[in-house]
């Protein structure tokens, strides 16, 4: 439990510095939905709870870290993961096991889940937009300077989008936010 608050206060101190371009509210308007995910679905599927917790406090990390890891937040935040915790003297096998959870937890780039633990981190990281819709409206009308129509069509495809990278198992149970969420269109 020592090594998650560790983490964990190591990847809010990230999210709080004025370097990071995403803001202080990455954490509560995404990293904190994606752990809390994580764990209802650790805890669902008889998923490995603690790495599961520790990749998803750590899959955003070279993101709120660097702006110029964004492209490539994947790679070089399981390279940040590594140090962290063989910093904090992890066992190796499980260092792995998180890496791989950083690795493979973006949509976008298609990747075989080949642990149930990728799948909870994948899972959660998708269904975190759900969570956090408010922000999303923000990103589209404050940010980008979108119209209404075009800013609402935006976070509504945003939101189908995610909602088509769950795996099967996570679909039927999110399911009701899903549609609860769409109804607002």
């Amino acid at each position: 439990m020592e090594l998650v608050k560790a983490i964990e206060k190591e990847v809010k101190r990230r999210c709080d510095k004025e370097s990071n371009v995403f803001g202080a509210g990455s954490w509560t308007y995404h990293i904190k939905p994606v752990v809390d995910n994580g764990i209802i679905l650790a805890k669902r599927y008889n998923a490995d709870l603690e790495v599961v917790t520790l990749a998803a406090l750590l899959h955003d990390i070279a993101s709120v870290t660097n702006e110029k890891y964004y492209e490539e937040h994947h790679i070089i935040g399981a390279e940040i993961a590594d140090e962290l915790l063989s910093d904090l003297r992890y066992p190796r096998n499980r260092i792995e096991h998180v890496k791989k959870c950083i690795l493979n937890h973006r949509g976008s780039k298609v990747a075989a889940k080949l642990s149930i633990e990728e799948v909870c981190v994948a899972d959660a990281d998708a269904i975190a937009h759900f969570y956090n819709i408010p922000s999303l409206f923000s990103l589209v009308y404050k940010e980008r300077s979108m119209g209404i129509e075009e800013g609402s069509l935006f976070v509504k495809k945003k939101l189908e989008r995610s909602y088509n990278k769950l795996s099967e198992e996570s679909k039927e149970f999110y399911k009701e936010k899903y549609e609860e969420s769409m109804s607002t269109f």
